[in-house]
Formats: C-alpha cells, sequence, structure tokens
C-alpha cells in the first residue's frame, strides 16, 4: 500500500492545559494595570472635576472654546461667558478641562501671601525660573 496509516497520539496532561491559559492571563494583568485602571482613575477625577464647577472656574469645552462659568443653572448645564456680554449654555458632559478653579466664597475675602523672593520679581529673572513665572502670571 502507498498510504501509511495513521495513529491517534496521547492526549496532554491536565498541567499542559492550564499551561496554555496562562499567556492569556499575563495579557489581561497588563492590560489592566497599564491601561483599563489608569483610565477608570482618569474618568472618575473628571467626574468630580465637572461636579464641583464653580462660578467665575475658567474652563475649556470639548469644542475647544474657552471661557468663564458665570451662572451653574443645574447638574446638566451651566453658562459660560466666551467673550464680553456673550453667554451661551452649554452641557456639563462637554466640558474637558478646568484652567483655573475660583476661590472659595469664603477664602475670596483673604488674599494669599506670596512667598518672600530676595532676588526681585519673577518676570526680572533670568532662565529657567524666570520663565515659569511669567507662565504663572506672578
Amino acid at each position: 500500500m502507498l498510504i501509511s496509516p495513521a495513529y491517534a497520539q496521547a492526549g496532554g496532561g491536565d498541567a499542559a492545559g492550564i499551561m496554555s491559559f496562562l499567556p492569556l492571563v499575563l495579557i489581561f494583568a497588563v492590560f489592566y494595570f497599564l491601561l483599563i485602571r489608569p483610565q477608570q482613575k482618569k474618568m472618575k477625577q473628571h467626574k468630580e472635576t465637572i461636579s464641583t464647577l464653580r462660578r467665575n472656574d475658567k474652563i475649556v469645552t470639548g469644542g475647544g472654546i474657552i471661557g468663564k462659568v458665570t451662572k451653574v443653572v443645574d447638574d446638566n448645564e451651566i453658562e459660560v461667558e466666551i467673550a464680553p456680554n456673550t453667554v451661551v449654555r452649554v452641557a456639563r458632559a462637554t466640558v474637558a478641562d478646568v484652567i483655573a478653579k475660583s476661590a472659595p466664597t469664603g477664602e475670596a475675602a483673604r488674599p494669599t501671601p506670596k512667598p518672600a523672593n530676595d532676588s526681585g520679581t519673577g518676570a526680572k529673572q533670568g532662565g529657567l525660573s524666570g520663565f515659569l513665572s511669567k507662565i504663572r502670571g506672578e
């Protein structure tokens, strides 16, 4: 005969079956700690930031519009001033970032003390410290 007979091979043990799932478990663990968990933390922080919006907070919407919150209408909407005398209603969910938080009403009356700077104002300083103080608006 030209065709050789085919014989069945012996089945693998249980240890080989468990070891075949080990790479899948490791891949899932890596995805969880590198992708899923940080994204959940970021979403939780963003939700908290949006829920604590107040009047005079400077925000950026999802469309890139920068404005100042003039009124919190309800849990879903806020009024934002995008130019002098131009107020629009925006859904809270579209707020992408809060640029500057306003001081709470109790702390608004008290000025915050500035740290002493022996070498003069930040704008007169050179290098990185002068650049950073210009960004901060000092």
